[in-house]
């Protein structure tokens, strides 16, 4: 790799390195099922429960998944403008791999105009701002990690489609590839990248989502702890192909992933999976109270038709069942409630509206789906009359195609889907 800078690497190296569960007395019941159910209808409040869980997850409280020694959004001061971190100093390379190997690889990716430090036409905030004017989209996306057992956070994430973005480059050659990596301390060693197919940057199908270089959550410019000032958003996917502290772009016509995630087993290109968590609940529950389970679930790339629920009597010493038990395949599952939509005025950032963020219809405000696709919602399940003693309870989520979680996909490396077990006593 010929590219300047300090964040270059070798071209061998560049491939290489590649909840809570609540008691209560239930008031009343509303089935909210989002395969039954008419969105229209949604904006009826359930009775029942609180649900325990935002729409939007405040930015400091996602999960943080982050690597590097030091973490780069724990930088301070002078040393964050030196990482490019702060809004006046963020700057984004877009370059073109000289790269070529016979027989698969034999032209090099060619771009008109190189956007580059040394050039001086590195892409800057307000010039990425400027280009929201026209090219701004917003989405409500979940994030979750590839590798770990419950939801790391929802936000409004807005900013400009990729393809928007590298058409400030003029023509592009022999581009198969995008790599994309951010900064991680100017170390190779520490190097976090990923990579989206040209077509997945260049070609949106309809109802689906764009990759997408967002500089808010939330109505709010991006955090470094989030990975502000700017990070990539691929809706579709797990945390690791979501980029953060962008800052550099490379177009290659190598057809080959250069993921990190791609090391230890990993499948780099694993969709986001529908899937439901269940909460954490209490050790004990008074006998002869309704006890209600809550949980989240998210719509990954097959859909979503509803969450199940199971709760099982079992010996305090009792080993759980494995997800493909015949006993468990069996069980009498239970259709768990939905809460439906929020008021979004009172969700969504000030001035901001569903009739301008994709996923909802831009005549009438109402999300097409609900959840939203590869968006998280939250669900709940009521029990009566458990009799004393200890019960474990599953929840697993059904797609669109009938297939109850953890199927279709159940290895870990495609996306961690197994059945969470939770335990607890009626006393």
């Amino acid at each position: 790799m010929n590219a300047k800078g300090n964040n270059s690497i070798s071209r061998r190296g560049f491939v290489r390195k590649t909840t809570a569960i609540a008691a209560t007395t239930l008031a009343g019941k509303m089935i909210a099922n989002a395969a039954e159910t008419s969105i229209a209808a949604t904006n009826v409040k359930p009775i029942g429960p609180v649900c325990p869980h935002p729409v939007l997850t405040p930015a400091g409280d996602f999960y943080t998944v982050a690597r590097g020694n030091p973490k780069p959004h724990t930088l301070t001061g002078q040393a964050l403008a030196d990482a490019r971190m702060t809004p006046e100093t963020w700057r984004l390379e877009i370059t073109a791999d000289p790269f070529v190997k016979e027989p698969n690889i034999q032209l090099p990716a060619r771009v008109k105009n190189a956007l580059t430090l040394a050039n001086g036409k590195a892409l800057d905030l307000p010039t990425l701002i400027e280009l929201s004017k026209t090219r701004s989209v917003k989405y409500i996306k979940a994030m979750q990690c590839l590798n770990i057992p419950a939801p790391l956070g929802q936000g409004l994430w807005e900013g400009v489609p990729l393809r928007d973005v590298m058409s400030l480059c003029g023509r592009m050659d022999n581009v198969r590839r995008i790599y994309y990596w951010g900064f991680h301390n100017n170390d190779p060693k520490q190097l976090f990248q990923s990579s989206v197919s040209y077509t997945q940057a260049m070609e949106t199908p309809p109802g689906e989502l764009p990759v997408f270089l967002a500089y808010k959550l939330n109505g709010q410019p991006i955090p470094p702890v989030r990975g502000g000032p700017v990070r990539v958003i691929v809706p579709w996917s797990h945390g690791f192909k979501s980029i953060k502290w962008l800052h550099r772009i490379f177009l290659t016509n190598d057809y080959r992933i250069n993921d990190t995630y791609a090391l230890k087993n990993n499948d780099p290109e694993s969709f986001l999976k529908t899937a439901a968590y269940t909460d954490e609940p209490p050790k004990t529950f008074p006998a002869g109270e309704s006890i209600s389970i809550t949980g989240q679930v998210i719509s990954g790339l097959s859909g979503f038709k509803r969450v199940e629920s199971w709760v099982r009597k079992v010996n305090s010493d009792q080993e759980s069942l494995n997800d493909d038990d015949p006993e468990l395949l069996a069980g009498p599952w239970k259709t768990c409630e939905l809460y439906p939509p929020p008021d979004w005025d009172t969700v969504l950032p000030e001035g901001s509206s569903t009739k301008n963020i994709l996923g909802f219809d831009s005549a009438t405000g109402a999300p097409h789906s609900w959840p939203l696709k590869y968006g998280m919602g939250s669900w709940f399940y009521t029990i009566k009359h458990l009799k004393p003693g200890h019960y474990e309870v599953r929840a697993r989520a059904v797609d669109l195609n009938g297939f109850a979680q953890p199927e279709p996909r159940s290895s870990r490396k495609s996306g961690r889907n197994a059945l969470q077990v939770r335990r607890f006593e009626v006393v």
